[in-house]
């Protein structure tokens, strides 16, 4: 199968405001590199739309909304034709930049929610949970398409499956729990916190009726419809794979293309149009095959 390049997932910085447990231990030293210049970004992302037609880029981190040029980042993107722009956040600073960022041309939101229990919330390295609330009810005001993401630990969140979910389902917002992934200092033991989606299942199981979806092509996600017709997601790395089809490739806060979180090996995306289109060749065939295998990249780095 030749597989196409069509969504680009750009890490604008690798600071956060958060320490979230499946990404950092809490003993990494600050981030004291200065943030990329706006004209880089859309110096890349141009190259690469020129000789690529994105159809979607997700805006990620570390955390994006501590780029201080977001909003108007967002719009230069809208200008360049770009149809679907996305961010992926920890929602702690929505409230103050959803309507902003929707009147830019931003369309959806992936909000990172670990819990709905405040002790366990902070407990998995997030800050005022209140201040996560508020930022989904004004990303909902604001116009924006909203999706939760919860990455699952074991004996740390997995408690709060069920309340997210009925959480989730009051206010028709569609929630994907996430499978733990073997990467930067989980690398070598992610087995043992694993939650895979079998058990997921067995949990929701008890408590709803609940039917499988086909999977859309290109997705992480497989989807379940309960009863009444809500919807909700696992992404799951290790029991769902979906690296046969994958057709994204990210790009980090320095300009590096990687093809797959399973390899460390990145590519500089370079300046000329014919050297940008040979990069993005060469990042497709780092894919996996089957399925992710894991590596000691650091997911704040780059890039959810």
């Amino acid at each position: 199968m030749v597989r196409k390049f069509r969504k680009l997932r750009l890490s604008l910085t690798d600071s956060c405001n958060f320490s979230c447990v499946y990404c950092v231990t809490g003993a990494e030293p600050p981030v004291t590199r200065a943030q990329t210049k706006k004209e880089d970004f859309v110096r890349w992302v141009t190259a690469i739309h020129n000789v690529n037609p994105l159809s979607e880029i997700r805006l990620t981190g570390g955390e994006p909304t501590l780029y201080r040029d977001l909003v108007d980042l967002v719009a230069q993107f809208r200008a360049m034709g770009i149809a679907k722009i996305s961010l992926t956040t920890n929602g702690f600073a929505l409230n103050r930049l959803a309507q902003p960022l929707s009147a830019a041309g931003l369309l959806s939101v992936n909000v990172s929610l670990d819990a709905l229990d405040e002790t366990v919330f902070r407990l998995m390295g997030g800050r005022s949970p209140a201040a996560v609330f508020a930022g989904i009810d004004a990303a909902l005001a604001a116009g924006l398409e909203v999706k939760i993401n919860t990455t699952l630990v074991s004996e740390m969140n997995d408690s709060q499956i069920l309340p997210l979910l009925g959480w989730a389902k009051g206010k028709n917002i569609p929630i994907r729990f996430l499978e733990l992934m073997a990467m930067g200092h989980l690398h070598a033991e992610k087995s043992a916190r694993l939650v895979k989606a079998e058990e997921i299942l067995s949990v929701i199981g008890a408590a709803f009726e609940f039917r499988a979806l086909p999977r859309a092509p290109h997705a992480t996600a497989h989807y379940f419809e309960l009863d009444g017709g809500y919807r909700f997601g696992i992404i799951g790395n290790t029991s769902l794979p979906f690296c046969t089809d994958c057709d994204r490739l990210r790009l980090d806060s320095r300009g590096q293309v990687f093809g797959c979180l399973s390899s460390l090996q990145s590519i500089p995306i370079g300046g000329a149009a014919g050297d940008v289109s040979a990069v993005l060749e060469a990042a497709m065939q780092m894919k996996q095959r089957e399925r992710f295998t894991g590596s000691q990249l650091v997911m704040r780095e780059i890039g959810g």
